[in-house]
C-alpha cells in the first residue's frame, strides 16, 4: 500500500508506507557562474509577509495529519552531538531509529516499519552506530570540517571527512567557512565545498551554511547557490549550535533557491532545516511549504530530512492521541 503524501492531503484514508531507499541520485555540480550569483536577490519583506502566513494557509485534520507526521517521522535525522555521548547513548538512539514509535501505535496506523532518516553523531561514534544500524537500511551521517564553528586548518577538515567515510558514514554534515560569504568571496567558497565533495567520495554531502551567522537573506540565497554549484547534495540551514537557527524566511529562501537550481540544471537537491523545530505542527508547516514550493518528489528523506531529535518526541504524543484519543506524557517518548 503505497499513497503519495499529494494524495493524503486530498481525500485518501491511506497512511503512507516507507519511502524508496536513500539517495537514488547525486548532484554532480557545475562551474561558478559568478554572472547567476550576482543576480540573485532576496525581496526581505516579500519574503517576511510570506512566510508569516504558511502557519495558518495549510491545515490537515485526523487521518490526513496522522499520515503526514508520519512521512515526517521517517524524514528525522535523530542526533546526538553532545561532549558526554557515548557508545551506550548512541546504541540506544540507533535503537529509537529503528523503532521510532510504539509498535502498537504503528501496528493500529498500518505503518510497521516506519523508522527514521538518519542517526547523525560525531567521527568518534560513527562506527558503534553503524554497527548498531546493521541491517535497517538506516544511514549513518557524520558531522564533520571542525563542526560547529568550521574553523579548523583546512587540511584537517578534509582528512576527517575522509575518516568518517572510511568508518561508514554514508552522510557526510559539512560546514562552510562563513567569512567567505560574508566577504563575498564566492570564488573560496565554491573551491572550499567542491573540495569537501570529492573528498566524501561515496558519500552525500549535507553543507551546513549556518545561517543565522549569514548577516543577510541575499547572503543565504547567494550562499545556497553557490554550495550547489560545488556539488552539495542537501543544503542544511544549521548547526543547532548557533543562536538563531532554522526559520521560514531562511527556509523559503533556501527553497527557492533549490527550485531555481533545479529549473536550470535538472539536478535535484535535498533541503534540511535544523534546530529549532520541536513541535508537530511546525513539521506539518515544513512539509506543506515544501510541497508548495518544490512538489511531492521532495517529500522523501533522500531530499528532506529534519534535524530535530526532539520532534519526534511531539509526534509521537500526536500520533498516539489520534489513536487512543488520549495524550501521553512527555516522559514515555524518550530518546533511547
Amino acid at each position: 500500500m503505497h499513497t503519495d503524501i499529494a494524495r493524503i492531503g486530498t481525500g485518501s484514508a491511506q497512511l503512507p508506507q516507507r519511502a524508496e531507499a536513500p539517495h537514488p541520485e547525486r548532484n554532480h555540480g557545475l562551474p561558478l557562474d559568478l554572472d547567476w550569483v550576482a543576480r540573485v536577490q532576496a525581496n526581505t519583506s516579500a519574503i517576511e509577509r510570506r512566510a508569516a502566513t504558511l502557519p495558518g494557509r495549510r491545515s490537515v485534520k485526523k487521518e490526513h495529519q496522522a499520515a503526514w507526521l508520519c512521512r515526517a517521522v521517517s524524514m528525522i535525522d535523530l542526533t546526538t552531538l553532545s561532549g558526554d555521548d557515548t557508545e551506550g547513548r548512541v546504541q540506544r538512539l540507533c535503537a529509537k531509529a529503528r523503532q521510532p514509535v510504539s509498535p502498537a501505535i504503528l501496528d493500529a496506523l498500518g505503518m510497521q516499519g516506519l523508522t527514521t532518516g538518519a542517526v547523525c553523531v560525531y567521527h568518534e561514534m560513527v562506527a558503534p552506530a553503524v554497527e548498531a544500524l546493521a541491517g535497517s537500511g538506516i544511514p549513518v551521517a557524520a558531522v564533520s570540517t571542525g563542526f560547529p564553528a568550521g574553523l579548523t586548518p583546512f587540511p584537517l577538515r578534509i582528512a576527517e571527512i575522509g575518516e568518517s567515510v572510511r568508518a561508514g558514514a554514508s552522510e557526510i554534515d559539512i560546514v562552510i567557512s562563513r567569512r567567505h560569504v560574508l566577504t563575498g568571496n564566492w570564488q573560496a567558497l565554491y573551491d572550499e565545498v567542491r573540495e569537501m565533495r570529492a573528498a566524501c567520495g561515496p558519500a552525500h554531502m549535507k553543507t551546513i551554511l549556518a545561517t543565522g551567522e549569514l548577516g543577510t537573506l541575499r547572503n543565504v540565497a547567494r550562499a545556497s547557490l553557490v554550495c550547489m554549484m560545488a556539488g552539495a547534495d542537501f543544503i542544511k540551514t544549521s548547526t543547532g549550535k548557533e543562536s538563531v537557527n532554522a526559520t521560514l524566511p531562511v527556509s523559503l529562501v533556501m527553497i527557492r533557491a533549490i527550485r531555481d537550481y533545479f529549473d536550470a540544471t535538472g539536478l535535484r537537491v535535498g533541503y534540511k532545516p535544523a534546530g529549532g523545530i520541536s513541535k508537530a505542527k511546525d513539521a506539518l508547516t515544513y512539509l506543506a511549504l515544501m510541497k508548495d514550493e518544490l512538489g511531492d518528489r521532495w517529500l522523501r528523506p533522500d531530499l528532506f530530512r529534519f534535524g530535530a531529535s526532539s520532534l519526534l518526541g511531539d509526534i509521537e504524543r500526536q500520533l498516539e492521541h489520534f489513536v487512543t484519543g488520549a495524550y501521553s506524557a512527555g516522559w514515555r517518548h524518550a530518546m533511547g
